[in-house]
């Protein structure tokens, strides 16, 4: 700036004066004709922070003084008129100049005043949602409380009681206690998340192992259940393959043995957290498959372990996709809360993996997949406790 004004003295001058506090103008050259400046600092917190500034050739203003005084030239009444006209002219100009001072002083009024409202507004929501947080929170733990002895009475009533009538009553309160069970979780996470203080407890471990439980877990699920789905899952290759559902005992614990003995992939992480992602992915292609197979996948690719969870459901709506990892992303048909994948996304970013999701493009149904690091040399200081990382 200072090169395009060539450093015009009157001009800096007349600039320091205004940010110091002290109104004024100034007329100057720096051979772009020449230019009439006023001034004038805005106030902010007693000083002067911002100024007003008017710039305009003095030909502008000149100009019908100049037209006079070459028409008239000769006649001294004209250079008197001329001069009269330019007199009135700057009266004009510095009566409008005082007039719009006192309007950016009462602008700037009427801005801080709205500025102590917007803050106080601001602490009043913070405030009420401190107050709604923590109610979560105490909701939830106070849930948990009486859900406990509902699913241990439950569980022991359901091995006790042989009436076949009964029995399925008391299977119907067992599951739905159970989904209370997970819900109360579900949002304690939530708030601990959105806190900050969502630790994560990291270990060695075997990722196939996880699995394997899980598939475990699910295989009877999927037996109690009137689904027509067969589980499937591998490790790395194709012949090592578990089915749930509709393959005998004996086959399934050869098949396991195999694939956990002559596999394994080491991954430094939370291992119930971990778990509970899995858990979830499941119960979500669970939810939407009503047969056909749900199958997962775990594989070993430039040091990620990346598992791939494919349902031949019902797709994941086009409505729901764009907001798929978000909160009580849900469709309120097929039910849920849509809580799970949101805490899923929060436990893998937090390890430094990835998850995504896709519409399957030969076959009907979704894959869900996340990645992990796989450990290495640097974790094994860890093969023998845990590490605890706050998740953010």
């Amino acid at each position: 700036m200072q090169q395009f004004v060539k450093h015009n003295k009157v001009l800096n001058d007349f600039v320091r004066n205004v940010l110091a506090g002290r109104p004024g103008n100034a007329i100057y050259n720096y051979g772009a004709g020449e230019r009439l400046s006023a001034g004038y600092p805005i106030y902010a917190n007693g000083k002067a922070a911002y100024y007003i500034r008017i710039v305009a050739p003095t030909a502008e203003v000149y100009s019908h003084i100049n037209d006079v005084l070459f028409a008239e030239r000769v006649k001294m009444s004209s250079l008197i008129a001329g001069t009269s006209a330019a007199v009135a002219i700057l009266i004009v100009f510095l009566i409008k100049w005082s007039s719009l001072s006192e309007e950016v002083k009462r602008r700037a009024k009427e801005l801080e005043t709205a500025n102590k409202q917007l803050s106080l507004s601001n602490e009043q929501l913070k405030m009420r949602d401190k107050t709604q947080q923590e109610f979560i929170d105490v909701a939830a733990h106070e849930l948990r409380t009486p859900i406990q002895p509902i699913i241990s009475l439950s569980d022991v009533l359901l091995h006790k009681i042989r009436d076949d009538e009964s029995r399925p009553l008391i299977d119907i309160i067992l599951r739905n206690a159970k989904r209370l069970q997970r819900l109360s979780q579900d949002i304690l996470d939530i708030t601990k998340i959105e806190s900050g203080l969502f630790k994560l407890n990291k270990e060695r471990f075997n990722l196939k192992e996880v699995i394997s439980n899980a598939v475990d877990d699910y295989t009877n699920q999927i037996k109690n259940s009137n689904k027509n789905i067969r589980l499937v899952y591998a490790f790395d290759k194709k012949e090592d393959i578990k089915q749930g559902g509709g393959v005998e005992e004996e086959e399934e614990q050869l098949h396991k043995q195999s694939v956990i003995q002559d596999n394994t992939i080491i991954v430094q992480a939370d291992k119930v957290r971990i778990a509970q992602v899995i858990d979830n992915l499941l119960s979500n292609a669970l939810r939407f498959t009503e047969e056909g197979a749900i199958s997962i996948l775990v594989e070993n690719k430039d040091g990620q372990a990346v598992v791939n969870i494919n349902d031949s459901g019902q797709g994941i709506d086009p409505g729901i996709f764009p907001r798929l990892f978000t909160k009580f992303a849900t469709r309120s048909e097929i039910g849920g809360t849509g809580l799970g994948l949101f805490i899923s996304k929060s436990i893998i970013e937090a390890h430094g993996g990835k998850i995504w999701a896709g519409n399957n493009k030969d076959t009907k149904g979704a894959t869900f997949s996340f990645s992990l690091h796989l450990a290495n040399d640097n974790d094994k200081r860890y093969s023998n406790g845990n590490s605890t990382s706050r998740l953010s």
